[in-house]
């Protein structure tokens, strides 16, 4: 299993459309993936668990990898997160 922490720069926190993009994202991938903030996780590959978390900018997210591609999950995902959030 693989994590990736990460403290949300945009404006507007974990919106719609980056959270539609992150599962598009997501979905290319068979492992496990998760966003957890608060003790609160919600499943990559949906977008409402992604938006029933309510990230807002400046909150950091752990976002854990578990599965046989979770390294290249890992580094596509966490690139995603860079770069568009």
């Amino acid at each position: 299993m693989r994590e990736f922490r990460y403290t949300i720069t945009d404006p507007e926190g974990i919106h719609a459309r980056p959270a539609g993009e992150l599962v598009k994202v997501a979905k290319g991938f068979s492992c496990n993936i998760q966003l957890s903030k608060d003790g609160k996780s919600g499943d990559c590959k949906r977008i409402l668990g992604l938006m029933s978390l309510a990230v807002k900018k400046d909150q950091e997210v752990v976002l854990t990898f578990d599965g046989e591609d979770e390294d290249a999950a890992y580094e596509a995902v966490s690139a995603f997160m860079q770069e568009q959030m």
